[in-house]
Formats: structure tokens, sequence, C-alpha cells
């Protein structure tokens, strides 16, 4: 008899609790920034005409990155570069807010923002193991210690 350790063994797949943790991260990422955009929404009818078009641009693009989040949390291992595409984009936003510190009066507040992002997408990512979405045959999470339909 095998004493299970919380890991899965099956084909390199995340233990449930590691696939539902990561996919929990990124639903919890997914709230977060269309709180943001609503936030964004109310802000943009205080915003000088000279500055409204690039507050709309920043606003519509936390509608992106929830859809973003939201796709990773449900298909975690079938988007091929998007949890990539989506830390590259926060991780080099963060390093530019912290940049910007002592300029940008927003600088600092942004920036731990998104490096709390940073952490949360990369945890997620290492949980769910969202590397695996480049494999053609990307391993669903082990259920209760039974084979996956595709290794029955």
């Amino acid at each position: 008899m095998t004493v299970g350790t919380g890991a899965s063994s099956a084909a390199g797949r995340p233990a449930p609790w590691a696939d539902r943790t990561g996919r929990g991260l990124m639903a919890f990422d997914a709230l977060a920034t269309l709180v943001a955009f609503a936030d964004g929404v109310l802000r943009m009818g205080d915003v000088p005409d000279d500055r409204l078009l690039t507050e709309a641009w920043r606003t519509f693009a936390y509608l992106v990155f929830t859809g973003l989040w939201a796709i990773l949390a449900t298909a975690p291992r079938r988007q091929p570069g998007l949890w990539e595409l989506v830390l590259l984009h926060k991780i080099v936003f963060t390093a530019f807010a912290f940049t910007m510190i002592g300029d940008v009066p927003e600088a600092q507040t942004t920036g731990l923002i998104d490096l709390g992002l940073v952490v949360t997408t990369a945890l997620a990512y290492v949980l769910c193991r969202g590397w695996y979405a480049w494999r053609t045959t990307a391993p669903e999470p082990a259920s209760d210690g039974r084979p996956a339909r595709s290794e029955r």
C-alpha cells in the first residue's frame, strides 16, 4: 500500500489542492481587477478632457486583465503563452512603477498592487503548473486518486 503525500504522481499532474488554490488566486485577481474597473469608470467622470482618452484606455484595460485572469482560473493548462504574457506585463509594469517613485504620486501604490499581482500570478502558475499549457496533452488535476479518463 502506498501512502500519498498530497502531491499527484500521475503524469506530473498538480495535486487537487494546488490546482484549486492556484485557480482561486486567479479568480481573486480577476475579481479584484473588476473592482478596479468599476473604480476607473467612476473616476472617468472627474478626469480633465486632455486626460480622458488615457484614463479610458487604462480603465478598459482592467476588463482585459479581468478576462485574462478568468481564463487562467477556468483553464490554466490550456492557454499556451497566456500565463507568461500576463506575468511579463505585470513584472515590467511593476519595475517601471518603482522607477517612477518620487516623480508620480500614485507610482508607489500602483507598484505595490502590481507586485501583489505578480506574486499571486506566479504562485498560481507554479501551483497549477501553467507551463503544461505548452504541451499538446496537458494533464488535468487528479480527482481522488483515480486515473484521469485519458489514462484509463
